[in-house]
């Protein structure tokens, strides 16, 4: 890739817990320095995310993503993209005291944000965790990734424990910023979900620790 990886601090005399939000510090405020995408339209850097997830799924019919909020690498037009194709998508549902569940994407007028900080959710009807077994690919956020898969998230475990639900053989790809691929090894512990792909606005790849590494 062909833009340099932040360097990130040396986090090895911290514990796992502190190692990780240090390191969610210092992505969170590289990110706030960034142009925020447009909530609604796109741009040049929106344009070339899509591109790539699109290439990455690809010839599948149910995908599960996210809708992006803030300095988060955009996805809004990749949902209707991928509508438009007729690939139904799964997005996250928030529901009481943060309950794992899924909606189907209906459409940009039909999200709406049901809580001050949450991510815009459909309208549809609320499916529980398992729906997550149906789909081919998942696409979803992270703060960084490194070569081997390593995944530093929000912190909220949300898709620590969704992830585990979905059917043998189904990838995981990682939307993460040009940036925001690094050389790691990130802190992770027992509970936390490799990926197996990057999707950035340069390319997608699969990963080295990817068990599917050797199809593409």
């Amino acid at each position: 890739m062909s833009t340099q990886a932040h360097e990130l601090p040396d986090t090895g005399r911290l514990d796992i817990d502190d190692a990780k939000e240090r390191l969610r510090q210092v992505l969170r405020q590289h990110r706030r320095k960034r142009h925020r995408h447009p909530a609604r339209g796109h741009d040049a850097v929106c344009e070339s995310l899509t591109t790539h997830a699109l290439e990455a799924v690809k010839g599948m019919d149910r995908v599960a993503a996210y809708v992006s909020v803030g300095h988060e690498p955009c996805t809004r037009l990749l949902l209707e993209r991928l509508t438009e194709r007729g690939v139904r998508v799964l997005l996250p549902v928030l529901g009481p005291h943060l309950s794992r569940s899924w909606a189907y994407y209906r459409g940009a007028a039909d999200l709406a944000e049901r809580a001050p900080g949450r991510p815009p959710e459909p309208s549809g009807r609320v499916l529980p965790p398992e729906e997550v077994e149906r789909v081919d690919a998942l696409l979803i956020p992270a703060l960084a990734v490194d070569r081997g898969g390593r995944r530093l998230g929000q912190g909220g475990g949300w898709y620590d424990r969704l992830l585990p639900l979905r059917a043998d053989g189904v990838r995981v790809f990682a939307m993460v910023h040009d940036d925001e691929l690094v050389a790691g090894p990130l802190p992770t512990e027992a509970h936390d979900e490799p990926v197996d792909a990057v999707i950035t606005p340069e390319e997608w790849f699969l990963l080295e620790g990817s068990a599917f590494a050797s199809e593409r």
